[in-house]
């Protein structure tokens, strides 16, 4: 489906005489479309737990047609929203997708409102392990903060195992879930654990997968610190504070002797994530864990190059470079990365210092502003085939 136009100045001596602002061309305007619109019966309200305790209500909808597909359930994010917008069960709906992706409940029909229509009040109480759920002052989730809550400890297992953090190929949702519920694990150590054996009675599996399972898994463990770190779920520490913890500190035993004035001296480090790492390593159950994780050989140190200290090859060290448009063959962090590791200066808009543009599929109006100033512009083939002779 189309979700928009682009309007442009259609002449060029008009183009160049308008010029660019640093993030766009003064000629050309993106115009979007009004998201589709549609009406449902909201059947239901279900709850899920996040790894972090959030309990976040999803709306379960009659199935209907939405923007190219189907759409049975929207989230409703929390318990102010739903009485904001007065959402009962059995209410008529609007449902549209926020930014053409996610689907949402716009608003309720009050004249199509049941007699029937119930009025929906979240639990007191953890639907997964009936621990007494709170709000922290300054948030509006509910939260459940029993560190054993069996729906939270599997969803630390799922981001535990995911691309970004220990990329452990082949361990998706269900496989994860079927583990913990024959206790074959209960927290991420036990993941280095696991056996062929183990694996080979669970639902589809046979003896190949498993064995490739176990290989990935044994792969996993020589991964640099800062991907154990992320993958850990230590509230607030996202990709890019691992990465930065993993450079300064470079081994978990610096990290457990680290104060929180000294993080908070850290750039990208702020007082709320330094104490959330400071309560998290201090608690006798996570230094148990980590022990546990030694005991399996999985790596405690920081692998890489510290960016800081890059040399970078001289092709691209010092070069200023935008990336733009969808990569297939790798992500737009893991190209950055390399492209900072070469020595290059990333960043996100287009100027006429930009020495090179990397564009992939989709590439909109940084491509346009790049080809206006005579900028390089390579493809992401282009990329790959620098990345093979570099490396």
């Amino acid at each position: 489906d189309i979700d928009g136009i682009v309007i442009k100045v259609n002449q060029i001596e008009l183009q160049e005489e308008m010029g660019f602002t640093q993030k766009s061309p003064r000629w050309a305007i993106a115009y979007k479309f009004p998201a589709e619109e549609v009406v449902s019966q909201l059947l239901d309200i279900e709850l899920s737990i996040g790894r972090t305790g959030v309990v976040t209500p999803t709306a379960i909808l009659e199935s209907v047609r939405v923007a190219g597909t189907t759409v049975s359930r929207a989230s409703l994010h929390n318990e102010d929203l739903i009485h904001e917008k007065d959402i009962r069960i059995g209410d008529h709906v609007v449902i549209k997708k926020a930014g053409d992706i996610i689907p949402e409940v716009v608003r309720v029909i009050l004249d199509r409102r049941p007699e029937d229509a119930k009025t929906y009040h979240m639990p007191t109480h953890c639907p997964s392990c009936d621990h007494e759920l709170v709000r922290i002052e300054g948030e509006v989730a509910l939260r459940c903060i029993n560190p054993k809550c069996q729906a939270q400890l599997v969803e630390g297992l799922i981001h535990f195992v995911s691309r970004q953090a220990m990329n452990i190929d082949g361990l998706g949702t269900k496989i994860i879930e079927q583990l913990y519920h024959n206790h074959l694990i209960k927290d991420v150590a036990d993941i280095f654990y696991l056996t062929k054996e183990d694996l080979l009675p669970l639902e589809r599996m046979g003896e190949k997968k498993a064995q490739n399972i176990i290989n990935a898994i044994e792969k996993s463990k020589a991964q640099s610190l800062e991907h154990l770190l992320f993958g850990l779920g230590i509230r607030h520490l996202g990709v890019k504070a691992s990465r930065v913890l993993a450079e300064e500190y470079e081994t978990m035993d610096q990290l457990f002797e680290v104060t929180k004035a000294q993080l908070i001296e850290i750039h990208d480090i702020g007082e709320k994530l330094a104490q959330s790492l400071i309560t998290y390593l201090e608690n006798e159950d996570i230094q148990s864990l980590i022990k546990k994780l030694q005991q399996q050989n999985v790596n405690m140190t920081f692998k890489g190059q510290k960016l800081s200290n890059v040399e970078g090859h001289p092709e691209l060290s010092g070069k200023t470079i935008v990336l733009t448009g969808k990569l297939k063959q790798m992500t737009r962090s893991e190209a950055t990365n390399w492209l900072k590791l070469q020595g290059a200066k990333v960043t996100s808009s287009v100027t006429k210092s930009t020495d090179l543009v990397i564009a992939g599929e989709d590439a909109g109006s940084k491509l346009t502003k790049a080809k206006s100033f005579g900028t390089t512009i390579w493809n992401e083939q282009e990329l790959i085939k620098k990345q093979n002779e570099i490396n």
